[in-house]
């Protein structure tokens, strides 16, 4: 038994509600549950309730043991003062307020729903599932499912979003350097995400714009702070990146210690961070506002037009410095350009309109339902018990139900719970 089950139950009034009677045997009649409280304090606060005669207006505790109330130390609290019912699983002692007059206490066990608990039990049995709901997953209802995962991908943007607002706050309310700062992280993708990150982390925006109208700049500027121009390498173009950024960094002042190192390996070579580093520096000498130019795109075609950029010249013919490869036109694909949509672009747009106070959810979800659904172990193993991913809302939606609600047992929070502990 859980508490957060015992919340629920008296949250929800999934009880006998009309037939409730304290320990003493003085009838209880709910007006009102109170406000869940998920913070320090007593669980339900401004409860209304009929206590024998009296009219009662105050918290509701809840514990699985009557004696947890002094586990907990709610005695030496005189907050708890305020508690007008003590709801518990089971009564294994008498509870009093400071005037020493006792509070009255509600059994949970001998009015629940006989049929809710055996679900619950059902649903939280022990053995070892991959989450709780793993053998009724599949036979969730399309539209309870549905509607819940449209929900939960918001719910992933607004997390997004928390650490968007930290970089804007930390930037000067400068939405360009943070689109440049979530952009190079995700241009690094799994392996290299956190060390394109501290590399955007080293360089202050206002550089990138005095030498974004420089290519060979802007490159030297980006394979320099990630620590790429410091090898024995002999070839023109690696001799002209090197000198560049050596007068780059001493005219800013370039600090590249807190850089994270670049990894090359499990890449394939069109993922190699030469490649992706030289594609994004491509991008930014082809847009100077590029910002404003993603916030007034509203179709995928846009985004598909200004993210059509290859690498410079020199990588056309190579992978990385020392080693020769055949020529190809090494241009960001559509599924890399979707990922930067999915974690960057479309955060960012909603990010802005929500500082703004304007309305983009339909605009997003458009966007997002005409991307393909990403492919990972998370997605991956919902589609084998339920074929359920078939855009990037569902994938988003997915991760952010597995990490967010499965991983964490909250499946009494979660649509999905819900709808099976009611059946």
């Amino acid at each position: 038994m859980r508490e957060d089950f015992l919340h629920y139950i008296w949250k929800h009034k999934k009880i006998q509600i009309n037939n409730l009677k304290t320990t003493a045997g003085e009838p209880v009649v709910v007006t009102s549950v109170g406000r869940h409280n998920f913070n320090s304090g007593s669980d339900f606060f401004n409860a209304k309730l009929k206590i024998g005669e009296q009219l009662w207006a105050g918290n509701v505790e809840i514990h699985i043991k009557a004696s947890d109330w002094f586990l907990h130390n709610h005695e030496q609290d005189p907050a708890y003062d305020n508690v007008i019912l003590h709801v518990v699983w089971e009564d294994d002692t008498e509870v009093f307020r400071n005037n020493n007059t006792p509070i009255p206490t509600l059994v949970l066990k001998d009015v629940i729903d006989e049929a809710l608990l055996n679900n619950y039990k059902r649903l939280f049995a022990k053995d070892n599932k991959w989450i709780n709901c793993e053998n009724d997953f599949g036979s969730t209802d399309d539209f309870v499912l549905n509607n819940w995962l449209e929900r939960l991908y918001f719910e992933r943007l607004e997390r997004k979003s928390e650490t968007i607002e930290s970089l804007l706050q930390a930037s000067n309310n400068d939405w360009e350097a943070v689109l440049f700062k979530m952009l190079t992280k995700n241009f690094g993708l799994k392996v290299n995400g956190d060390s394109f990150f501290s590399l955007a982390q080293s360089i202050d925006f206002s550089i990138v714009r005095k030498t974004q109208s420089n290519h060979q700049a802007l490159e030297a500027l980006l394979f320099g702070q990630a620590g790429l121009l410091n090898q024995d390498v002999e070839n023109a173009y690696y001799s002209l990146l090197e000198k560049e950024y050596e007068f780059l960094k001493v005219k800013f002042k370039l600090i590249n210690s807190n850089v994270l190192p670049i990894q090359f390996f499990r890449l394939r070579p069109p993922n190699f961070p030469t490649i992706r580093l030289s594609q994004l520096a491509s991008l930014y000498a082809t847009h100077q506002n590029l910002f404003s130019k993603l916030i007034e795109g509203n179709a995928l075609e846009d985004f598909y037009k200004l993210f059509k950029v290859s690498t410079s010249e020199f990588w056309k013919t190579h992978y990385t410095f020392q080693k020769e490869s055949k020529a190809s036109t090494k241009t960001l694909s559509k599924s890399f350009i979707d990922l930067l949509l999915i974690n960057t672009i479309l955060p960012i747009k909603f990010s802005y309109a929500k500082q703004k106070g304007q309305e983009v959810d339909s605009e997003i979800l458009e966007i997002a339902s005409l991307l393909a659904s990403e492919k990972n172990s998370i997605v991956n193993a919902f589609n084998a018990l339920k074929k359920v991913s078939k855009s990037s809302i569902d994938s988003q939606a997915l991760i952010q139900l597995k990490t967010e609600y499965c991983n964490k047992h909250k499946c009494l929070q979660c649509a999905i719970g819900n709808a099976l502990i009611n059946d």
